[in-house]
């Protein structure tokens, strides 16, 4: 058994099989997941697991260089979005790299995700809570 890290052994296979600028989205409950999009669904109920809670294990695991968020999330979840700020900019403090911010109309996010390689669906049932990670390189 892993001591530590990501015991999920389906999200631990998506970030092992990632390559650089590949995608992976974390998603809220009530984001529509395209038929056929491989989808990784940790929802048990409203709020869990949370949005931030995945992110944070993904994170941990994931070099990236950019994330996406839908715009809409300034005015209507503007705490999470602070909360994801604080987590990226810690992330490139760790790994000294800049890590590039998209914020898009949430129908364009919508579109953008038919090219993840997958979704990580949470149970979390706040407003635009999804996010695009492309995945970067460690060197």
């Amino acid at each position: 058994m892993k001591r530590q890290g990501l015991l999920n052994a389906p999200i631990s296979t998506l970030l092992a099989e990632l390559g650089h600028t590949d995608t992976l989205v974390i998603a809220d409950a009530g984001l529509p997941i395209p038929p056929g999009m491989p989808r990784i669904d940790l929802a048990l109920r409203p709020g869990l697991p949370s949005f931030l809670d995945v992110l944070d294990a993904v994170l941990d695991e994931l070099c990236i260089e950019s994330a996406t968020l839908a715009s809409e999330i300034d005015e209507r979840n503007a705490n999470l979005h602070q909360m994801v700020e604080k987590r990226l900019a810690a992330q490139e403090h760790r790994d000294s790299c800049s890590i590039e911010r998209r914020l898009i109309a949430h129908e364009t996010f919508k579109r953008e995700i038919i090219n993840a390689r997958g979704v990580i669906r949470t149970g979390e049932c706040t407003p635009f809570a999804n996010i695009i990670l492309r995945s970067g390189v460690p060197f």
